[in-house]
């Protein structure tokens, strides 16, 4: 049960009118003869807490002379068997079982050892060591020492030690100092302090740690997680991510552990049971609210189309519940959201991959040029190599040096030399990045049907400049106005964000806190019986209009006020398009780089690339914020842009992309 003062936030609870005797009668009779009937073990054994499981097998065997948990075994077989023997298990020694069989054998299961060892608490710690030197008659230490080696070695004995610190009192002055040591020992040190790694994030309290972690973004420009994997590496840079992630949110780092363990083909079942097991009576519906949060799906539905049966039934009893159907947001769900706005809010150095040429000679370019395109054949990697490593500014200056030198179209002489996708990037490189928007944003109205995605991407990220340069690029080529366009290609509500962005006059002004409480106020004070119009309004009017500094504090005020991300108020009372523009802005305001890694992804993942979009922001951002994207990525998904744009792409499209990409992370 929960700590005196802390609400229970486990799954499982005790069983009201529990009697282990009966319950050890029930068993019995469910195992006798021939077969067994795997619901009723199922039902009775989920739905007690573990101390009751515990004394249901003293119990069974004080009734029956025979040791439950092996007969569970004798009747059960495969996954299902495993779950359910794994929650007969006190805490310690499923813990102390885990370890020992990551430890046993031929290889270590180092992702067990981080997941368990990062984050248990100093009394598990302790309770760990005592269970697995009681089961096994062995030091744990001593046999984590025998199988592991180096820094990950040396990290994972501290954490056995238990030693925290639990004090929650911070000095200020040690945060900095804390920070500081921290980033002259990676990112300003030739080579890489580990020691000092290990000495701060192995023995710091969590309360002080999280204020070191926020420190560390003010003075090195870049999350700590980001910094750790430029340092670090292999199993010891996992391990050091792990303790990370669990000191900012344990219930994150076990949603995020969950759904890794789902995703793609097969299911990493052994990851699954330990963790529905070991988190069902300590944290599980604060897992389950964040995953919601983070996923857009529920972890009960995410099991019950990724498991099967009686095992897949054990599962969902141990989640408790379909956040789906219920659409509430709770606290630990809004303190993630939270503490992501308050990170958004640190100013960040933003960086393009492309930067201008130094030794930039805009007609020996033009000649490159049309010698890669003169005669039979076509130099492409010549193209490749003049075009993704100049600026835009340099490229404006070949057009006009080749129009000089050679009296031709140099645009018109590429796309009659190129192709397929690399033709639509390259030409697309050489127009300004007005001129490029202006061509997005026709081709996504013109003709049959409307590219609703596109429009949300380019309007709702672009700034007052870059809006005002789209206009006039768009008036000059198509001799319309854009408001125009957008107004008769679109309707209702969606047609109003789309025209009040495309006016680019959202404030530029600093927060205001007491505009901002009101603001969050209207907001938050949208009921049921409000008709739609005054809904989106209400969004329109504060999204729309208002300084991307103040929307952060409006949203920070929001989660404060209502216990509610504005994101997800925004996906429960709102439909369609509407509802994916105000997304594309809450998600822009909150961390545009992040904003655009999260597009990238999806238009390589799965069957099939997206070309279109993949073109579109890398031609967009390469001079912005494509470093930014690069190191957001990466965060988000565990692989690097570089490496997916590798896998998913090829010939001179991908060697043109890698160019722009600059560098793998």
């Amino acid at each position: 049960m929960a700590p005196q003062g802390k609400v229970y936030r486990g799954s499982v609870k005790d069983f009201q009118g529990f009697d282990a005797n009966q319950d050890a009668e029930a068993l019995y009779n469910a195992m006798k003869g021939f077969g067994s009937d795997k619901e009723a073990i199922l039902d009775l054994i989920t739905s007690r807490s573990n101390k009751q499981r515990v004394e249901i097998c003293q119990a069974y065997k004080s009734l029956y002379g025979k040791d439950l948990i092996a007969d569970l075994k004798y009747e059960l077989t495969g996954k299902f068997e495993r779950l359910i023997v794994s929650l007969m298990r006190p805490p310690a020694y499923g813990d102390a079982k885990e370890i020992k069989d990551a430890i046993s054998g031929v290889g270590t299961d180092e992702k067990c050892l981080i997941e368990i060892l990062a984050s248990r608490t100093n009394q598990e710690i302790h309770d760990l060591v005592a269970a697995y030197k009681d089961a096994y008659g062995k030091d744990l230490e001593a046999d984590i020492v025998g199988d592991t080696s180096g820094h990950f070695k040396k990290m994972l004995v501290v954490l056995l030690q238990g030693a925290r610190e639990e004090d929650d009192v911070v000095s200020e002055d040690l945060v900095e100092q804390d920070a500081k040591d921290l980033l002259e020992a990676g990112e300003l040190k030739w080579g890489t302090d580990e020691a000092q790694f290990i000495y701060i994030l192995g023995r710091r309290s969590r309360q002080h740690l999280r204020l070191v972690f926020d420190e560390y973004l003010k003075i090195a420009g870049k999350p700590i997680e980001r910094s750790i994997r430029g340092e670090l590496s292999g199993d010891f840079e996992k391990l050091m991510l792990a303790v990370v992630k669990c000191i900012r949110s344990k219930a994150e780092y076990f949603a995020e552990r969950l759904y890794k363990a789902m995703k793609g083909l097969g299911t990493r079942d052994n990851t699954l049971i330990r963790i529905m097991v070991s988190r069902s009576e300590i944290d599980m519906l604060d897992i389950r609210e964040v995953f919601r949060t983070k996923y857009e799906k529920s972890l009960y539905n995410m099991i019950k189309e990724d498991t099967s049966g009686e095992y897949k039934k054990a599962l969902l009893k141990l989640c408790g519940g379909d956040d789906d159907a219920a659409g509430e947001f709770f606290p630990e769900a809004a303190q993630v959201a939270y503490r992501m706005w308050e990170l958004s809010a640190v100013k960040v150095e933003l960086r393009g991959t492309v930067q201008p040429a130094g030794d930039f000679n805009d007609d020996g370019d033009a000649q490159v040029l049309r010698k890669a395109m003169k005669g039979l054949g076509t130099d492409e990697g010549a193209i490749i190599e003049v075009v993704t490593k100049r600026s835009n500014a340099q490229r404006q200056q070949i057009l006009k040096a080749y129009k000089a030198h050679y009296g031709r179209d140099l645009m018109a002489d590429l796309k009659s030399e190129l192709s397929g996708s690399l033709a639509k990037l390259i030409l697309g490189l050489m127009l300004t990045p007005a001129q490029y928007d202006a061509k997005q944003l026709r081709k996504a109205v013109e003709g049959a049907g409307t590219d609703e995605s596109v429009l949300i991407e380019i309007m709702a990220t672009r700034n007052n400049q870059e809006i005002r340069a789209i206009n006039e690029a768009y008036q000059e080529a198509y001799h319309k106005s854009l408001e125009d366009d957008l107004s008769s290609d679109t309707s209702g509500h969606f047609k109003r964000i789309l025209v009040s962005l495309a006016l680019g006059n959202r404030d530029e002004g600093p927060e205001n806190l007491t505009q901002a409480h009101e603001d969050a106020k209207k907001l938050a004070d949208v009921s049921s019986n409000d008709s739609s119009d005054s809904l989106e309004t209400r969004f329109l009017s504060i999204l729309c209009t208002r300084s991307y500094p103040h929307l952060r504090r409006v949203f920070q005020e929001f989660i404060k006020m209502t216990n509610h991300d504005v994101e997800h108020a925004i996906k429960k009372r709102m439909s369609g398009d509407v509802r994916d523009a105000f997304v594309a802005i809450v998600r822009s305001v909150k961390n545009k780089p992040a904003f655009f890694a999260d597009k990238l992804y999806k238009s390589m993942k799965g069957a099939g690339t997206d070309e279109r979009t993949l073109t579109r922001i890398m031609i967009s951002r390469s001079e912005i914020d494509l470093f930014n994207i690069r190191g957001e990525f990466i965060d988000l998904f565990d692989k690097s842009l570089h490496h997916i744009i590798e896998k998913d792409t090829s010939g001179d499209y991908r060697k043109a992309l890698l160019a722009l990409c600059g560098g793998e992370d």
